[in-house]
């Protein structure tokens, strides 16, 4: 009779997923017309896609920021990220040379900015937003957050993020920003373009990702240790730092997607709890 009961619950759990519908919407801009009319490059570049449940309502969403140096890539909805019951965001942003820091930092927060205005009438839950990405990605998630001047602009809180997920982030100056700079990529720079620059203790919930130190680019892993430290030290007890060893920096990412859902299953639970 159990048994019989079990497989019952699993064929409904089943079938629930398999009605589960999702819908994409692409290519729409996050300035407004304003912005946009003034700045060629804005209109064409600065885009997202938005994938979401349609017979669902409440869900998280997880604004993703693709990578590539700040210099290339293209906005992406990770097929590791489908099918599980979340919006995802993926993000177009200027790129470098084209354009120079603060304008794709900038870019990243008007993208977040825009789905705290809008994810509702798509059905999201506007205090379920984590903001995600791998490397350059990573970076803008982090730097959007910590600071929280980027997202003052729109009048929205940073703390108000429910989650802070980076894969490889980097934690000091980005290497592109340096050598827009004239900075060599090895000489190391804490400054207004560093997330460990803005370490604080009501920082959001944040798990940093990295590969295997050994394999990582440059200082990676380091320097998110040093991340952890250093938020540690300011009183936050909410920052988590994960290494996977025996990855690089590009293969690093398909095995850290199973943290981010984890992750962002467990935060939101507690939130809607709270």
């Amino acid at each position: 009779m159990k048994r019989g009961i079990f497989f019952l619950m699993l064929l409904v759990s089943v079938f629930a997923n398999a009605q589960q519908l999702y819908k994409t919407e692409p290519d729409i801009s996050y300035y407004n017309n304003d912005v946009a009319a003034k700045n060629t490059y804005i209109a064409s570049q600065c885009k997202l896609d938005i994938y979401y449940p349609t017979n669902v309502k409440d869900f998280a969403t997880i604004v993703w920021f693709h990578g590539g140096s700040l210099t290339g890539g293209q906005k992406q909805i990770p097929k590791a990220l489908t099918n599980k019951g979340y919006a995802v965001v993926g993000v177009e942003y200027r790129l470098s040379p084209k354009a120079t820091a603060p304008a794709y930092i900038e870019d990243a927060a008007a993208a977040v900015a825009w789905v705290f205005k809008n994810v509702a009438k798509y059905g999201g839950n506007t205090k379920l937003i984590f903001v995600s990405g791998h490397s350059a990605g990573g970076y803008l998630a982090m730097m959007i957050t910590l600071d929280k001047s980027y997202l003052k602009k729109y009048e929205i809180d940073a703390n108000n993020i429910a989650g802070i997920i980076p894969f490889s982030g980097q934690a000091i100056t980005h290497f592109t920003i340096r050598k827009e700079l004239g900075i060599k990529n090895t000489q190391p720079i804490i400054d207004k373009y560093a997330p460990l620059f803005f370490v604080r203790e009501d920082a959001p919930k944040m798990l940093l990702i990295t590969g295997d130190r050994e394999l990582e680019l440059l200082g990676r892993y380091e320097e998110n240790a040093y991340l952890l430290r250093m938020m540690k030290l300011t009183g936050n007890k909410h920052t988590t730092l994960y290494e996977l060893q025996g990855f690089d920096h590009g293969g690093m990412a398909e095995p850290a997607y199973p943290l981010l859902l984890k992750e962002v299953a467990a935060s939101t639970k507690q939130i809607l709890n709270h």
